[in-house]
């Protein structure tokens, strides 16, 4: 189902779901490039810019949280930019979804949507974008954060959960991120031209953002890996501490054992006889188990 809004001479089309004859009216009606229309029928793209002389078609890749609040996962943006028009197909980003609903009730209501040209469309929906992925990030640094704070507590499993999950989101963010830097250098370098006057300050705004954007996933995939070792290091010091300490009580332990077992053995011994032999016993295992403990102390081994 194709959705159309009318801003004065510029047309937006939007289709969530295209089916065949979606994509036949595309073809005929705007003489699309057959590659770019299997790109349309195809998901798990990689981000691209298409030239062409009367219009741009664009796949870009943008992250968003699941449902759960907790994974990110990617959403295609396929665009194509003409003159006086703009097409999103597909199973878009919701910014997209929502800038689309808020154009529709505008022009239901009879209201201006304040948008002139398709370059302005263009960067509107990507500013939108952009600005949603820097509060994503955002709330990723702010997940580092709160793992840092509780990285020397005694909850290790739940730390370890929380360190894969950001770990694997920020291993996302970067895939998606950065091929798509050199599709955005494109715009400042002057090698897409658009159809408007006076954008080039609105591309770079749009570069600047990304930009931003890679560094912070730079910034976060360094600290990722800071926290990780941090991490790894205090557990295997305590898993050290526990390992001497059990060291230490099976060092008191052995020839305690040892005496203990000789005076169970079935043969005549020493004192067996005597009545004391019981006491005697205890307290040479108490001399003997106490003095390794005054020696491991001036060791500093405990």
């Amino acid at each position: 189902m194709i959705e159309t809004i009318k801003i004065g001479r510029l047309k937006w089309q939007h289709i969530p779901a295209p089916s065949e004859e979606d994509l036949t009216y595309l073809e005929n009606t705007y003489h699309f490039h057959q590659l770019d229309l299997e790109d349309c029928r195809q998901m798990n793209q990689r981000s691209k810019i298409d030239i062409y002389d009367d219009y741009y078609f664009l796949i870009l890749l943008f992250p968003e949280f699941d449902r759960q609040n907790q994974f990110i996962k990617t959403r295609e943006v396929k665009i194509f930019w003409g003159e006086d028009f703009i097409i999103t197909v597909g199973k878009t980003h919701w910014i997209v979804d929502k800038l689309f609903r808020e154009a529709y009730e505008q022009e239901e209501k009879g209201e201006d949507f304040e948008i002139g040209t398709s370059d302005s469309l263009l960067y509107l929906i990507l500013e939108r974008l952009m600005n949603e992925t820097l509060y994503l990030l955002r709330k990723v640094g702010l997940e580092l954060e709160l793992i840092n704070r509780e990285l020397f507590s005694s909850r290790a499993q739940r730390i370890i959960e929380r360190l894969s999950v950001t770990r694997k989101n920020i291993i996302l963010l970067n895939t998606v991120l950065k091929p798509q830097l050199r599709v955005f250098n494109k715009f400042e370098s002057g090698t897409i031209k658009g159809y408007a006057d006076n954008m080039e300050d609105y591309w770079g705004n749009i570069l600047d953002y990304y930009n931003r954007m890679w560094d912070m996933t730079e910034d976060y995939g360094e600290l990722i890996e800071g926290l990780s070792t941090t991490f790894d290091s205090l557990q295997t010091n305590k898993t050290n501490e526990i390992m001497k300490i059990l060291t230490l009580i099976s060092s008191i332990v052995l020839p305690l054992t040892f005496l203990t077992g000789i005076y169970g053995m079935n043969v005549l011994l020493p004192l067996q006889n005597d009545n004391m032999a019981f006491w005697l016993i205890i307290a040479a295992m108490i001399i003997v188990g106490g003095g390794m403990l005054v020696l491991f102390r001036r060791k500093k081994w405990m």
